[in-house]
């Protein structure tokens, strides 16, 4: 029975290697902020983090996790603190919200990569599909994002 590190607690599920993340949290850990979008990582709705890198679990496999640190939207802050968090709600990025979490995680990744991206590297990083269009939003919520992260 593997045991995945999710959001700092350790966990033991029972589950087929094969089978693919998203499904282990959303089915087996009731982390339904998670979302699932295409199934052919191609969306990032199902974007998570492991090790601190944007992995998009419909298509990752429980068995590639090994030992990895995962952080789904519930874990990355207990009171929505975390400056992406803080940032998107300041400037209202979502409209029907079911890619945010994805887009989230995947700008914390980038904001750990790169603290002061530009919009290059903003739209080179954040792949992530938005059905709504907020593009200029989330890219305004980054650039928000890592002013609150200087203090």
């Amino acid at each position: 029975m593997p045991t995945l590190l999710v959001n700092g607690l350790n966990l033991d599920v029972l589950a087929e290697d094969d089978m693919p993340l998203l499904w282990v949290l959303r089915d087996m850990l009731n982390l339904t902020g998670t979302k699932y979008g295409c199934g052919i990582a191609a969306c990032g709705a199902c974007t998570v983090l492991i090790d601190g890198q944007p992995v998009r679990s419909c298509s990752y496999p429980l068995s590639a996790v090994g030992e990895g640190k995962i952080v789904t939207i519930e874990g990355l802050s207990p009171d929505a603190s975390h400056a992406v968090q803080r940032a998107w709600a300041e400037l209202d990025v979502p409209q029907c919200g079911y890619c945010q979490s994805g887009q989230i995680l995947a700008a914390v990744a980038l904001l750990n990569e790169t603290p002061e991206p530009t919009d290059a590297d903003i739209d080179a990083a954040m792949t992530n599909i938005c059905r709504c269009g907020t593009y200029p939003a989330i890219r305004a919520a980054i650039h928000r994002a890592a002013e609150l992260a200087k203090g």
